[in-house]
């Protein structure tokens, strides 16, 4: 038997396909008696919109670019599944590219056009100038962690320096005073915020002695970072890493020299990704599902017609202290 058509619907209901149409997309001109034949006709005939042709006859692609600067680690793999629940919530799929540093932002984001009704942006690393040269045109765009307020589009910031700041605090009052950074990646707004946070932060306390190791955000940078203290017998009581999978290479360099942890060094990341759980790791919870979960309903807000989404919106991490740092035992 072939399957039923929208004519087949329109036959059945004895209206016209375009009201068939109205109604199968959810429009409110149509009376309550012409959706219910509608939606009995549908029902009788069982029959199954095309998505392609619904598509095309609402210049929807039903489809969400989102571009990060990478796909790889747990920290993306959680952000896309909070954008993954939402997406599915309504019917939406996410199309997914990577940015990274050195590549062609605009070739990047342009390859988009067409394909997806918004986009989703995070773009850490790119200037103010970059990222809105790189931005397609007539596209609703959410932005996440960038650099200025660019072409006004609605964005969300993760608050970077009161989550840095909550590390230097409480490596204060455990009473460590030589205190060692890993910083990001030079010219990632995420890794400049939080330096220059923990930096203020100790600054007010001339007794504390910080030095700042250069990192890239990988967990063998941080590894390297730490070995280089140890090859010169630099002394240290505390270290905080600008994300979880450095200090995650932290730990394993202080491990193989049986410096125990936290007793002689305190340790603490940023992110709270699902390993630094279950590595006793204190760090800056970020939710991270909930903020990709949080910028994807903000962008189907904004491709809804909704005036009141707010133009920039602070999102608040937390400090949760385990045993690295003296919460529930030592790691070793």
């Amino acid at each position: 038997m072939a399957e039923a058509t929208i004519r087949d619907v329109a036959r059945r209901a004895q209206v016209s396909i375009a009201s068939v149409s109205r109604v199968l997309n959810g429009f409110e001109n149509v009376s309550d008696e012409t959706r219910a034949r509608v939606v009995a006709a549908v029902t009788d005939l069982g029959y199954v919109p095309h998505a392609g042709a619904r598509s095309l006859s609402m210049a929807r692609t039903h489809a969400v670019g989102v571009v990060l600067p990478d796909l790889h680690g747990e920290f993306f793999s959680e952000i896309v599944r909070g954008m993954d629940r939402v997406a599915s919530e309504q019917d939406f799929l996410l199309l997914l590219s990577n940015l990274h540093p050195g590549t062609n932002a605009s070739s990047a984001v342009r390859a988009m056009r067409g394909r997806v009704d918004g986009l989703l942006v995070m773009a850490p690393h790119l200037s103010e100038e970059e990222l809105a040269a790189a931005l397609p045109p007539g596209v609703p765009v959410v932005l996440m962690n960038t650099r200025g307020d660019v072409h006004r589009h609605p964005a969300i910031h993760l608050d970077n320096a009161a989550g840095a700041a909550a590390v230097a605090e409480h490596f204060l009052a455990l009473g460590r005073r030589r205190i060692v950074h890993i910083a990001g990646p030079p010219g990632n707004v995420d890794a400049q915020q939080r330096a220059e946070a923990f930096k203020s932060a100790l600054a007010r306390h001339p007794e504390v002695q910080l030095e700042t190791l250069p990192g890239d955000f990988t967990e063998d940078s941080g590894e390297a970072a730490t070995e280089a203290l140890l090859a010169v017998d630099r002394r240290f009581d505390a270290l905080f890493a600008a994300n979880d999978d450095m200090a995650i290479g932290a730990l394993q360099a202080l491990r193989r020299v049986e410096l125990r942890v936290p007793e002689d060094v305190a340790v603490a990341g940023f992110d709270d990704i699902p390993l630094a759980r279950h590595l006793g790791l204190t760090t800056v919870r970020v939710r991270i599902a909930e903020l990709g979960a949080k910028a994807l309903a903000r962008l189907f807000e904004n491709l809804a017609g909704k005036t009141d989404v707010p133009a920039h919106e602070l999102h608040s991490p937390e400090l949760v202290v385990r045993a690295t740092s003296g919460c529930g035992g030592g790691v070793r």
